[in-house]
């Protein structure tokens, strides 16, 4: 048993080494390929940088992931990965032809339903309990598939509209989401799924260090590939998280009673962010998908002027989310879904309310000085 458990552990740390790897080693020649093509990502109403820049690192993690989690992975142990890989695959070639061309939204959402149908349908990869929420347990199978394929259109566009901010917000949130669905997966004896997440991870920090500690010849942005891509894995971790909680006993230290709103503390940067905006543009009269400035990442980089400052508030208060939600584990779906949505309204009402204030004190600085 104990030689298992060394085993296993050994699987992980070589599955990180191999992933990170992969992806550290891949972006430096990709980024002197993206100069010589000019695949550059061009400033715009969403994004914060002013310059443009190489994109498709997305491709750098999509090889470390992929190349490590099949060398790794017993795929007899998790016969569904190959439904895993193969959607991915799909949603790889989505982000490159965005990424390199361009995509119509339509085509990039009938994309995602795609491969979202194959975990779905094919690998069985579905919700099928609400814990009680709404009064509501088990979900027949027309309302998991609905709920299912929502939930993973709705993550992936989450992650990649939180790509479009700063620099190391994705990656970072995916490091810090990966980790901690991972975690709990090894933690209950899911190892091959524990791979997958330590895969993405090694994948993603590989990758953020060019994005984050960057130097101007190596910067570098995940891009369309490497957003969905994440937000897809994120997806496919956040159902078998609920999923597989249903089958553990009551009296698993690691059973967690309140796992659907645990599973949105994991991910309420991405989630409630986007929400939050699309609810603001609808009010407005403009369309949810209206590309601007009101995501909370804008309003702290206005405040701080420095990409990393506002990255690193914005990944410890995720990582302070995370370890709350784990806290109150044991609430009730709906309790704990209140106290995460409170707080994170919150939360991200003070950076809105202190740029505002700010830019009505310039005016009136500005005011003053003309009329002197």
């Amino acid at each position: 048993m104990q030689f298992l458990f060394m085993n296993e552990n050994l699987i992980l740390a070589e599955t990180f080494i191999v992933a990170f790897i992969i992806t550290y080693i891949s972006i430096p020649p990709l980024i002197n390929v993206i100069h010589e093509k000019k695949l550059y990502a061009i400033p715009n109403g969403r994004t914060s940088h002013e310059k443009v820049t190489p994109t498709l690192g997305g491709l750098a993690i999509f090889s470390g992931f992929i190349i490590s989690s099949m060398v790794f992975v017993k795929i007899s142990q998790i016969p569904y990965i190959q439904y895993i890989l193969a959607a991915t695959i799909i949603i790889f070639f989505i982000g490159l032809k965005d990424d390199i061309n361009g995509l119509s939204p339509l085509k990039k959402f009938l994309g995602e339903i795609i491969a979202a149908g194959i975990i779905i349908d094919l690998g069985d990869i579905r919700i099928t309990h609400l814990y009680g929420f709404a009064g509501i347990t088990t979900l027949n199978i027309a309302t998991s598939d609905f709920l299912s394929l929502f939930i993973i259109v709705a993550i992936i566009n989450a992650v990649n509209l939180i790509d479009d901010g700063i620099d190391g917000l994705a990656s970072g949130v995916g490091i810090l989401s990966s980790i901690a669905f991972g975690t709990w997966f090894y933690l209950i004896g899911e190892y091959q799924l524990a791979i997958m997440a330590v895969a993405i991870t090694g994948a993603l920090l590989a990758f953020f260090r060019y994005n984050f500690f960057n130097s101007k010849k190596y910067k570098i942005f995940m891009g369309d590939i490497g957003s969905l891509m994440l937000g897809f894995i994120l997806s496919i971790f956040a159902i078998k998280f609920n999923e597989l909680n249903i089958m553990l006993n009551h009296a698993s230290p690691y059973f967690i009673n309140a796992a659907p709103s645990v599973s949105i503390g994991i991910l309420i940067l991405p989630v409630f962010d986007t929400v939050r905006v699309m609810l603001i543009r609808m009010a407005k009269g403009q369309s949810p998908f209206h590309a601007d400035k009101r995501h909370v990442h804008h309003y702290l980089l206005e405040l701080t002027g420095n990409h990393k400052k506002a990255t690193l508030i914005l990944l410890i208060t995720n990582l302070g989310f995370i370890i709350l939600s784990f806290v109150l584990k044991n609430l009730s779906v709906l309790y704990l879904a209140e106290i995460l949505t409170f707080m994170a309204i919150i939360l991200s009402f003070i950076p809105y309310y202190m740029v505002r204030q700010r830019r009505k004190n310039n005016i009136i600085g500005k005011y003053k000085a003309d009329t002197e």
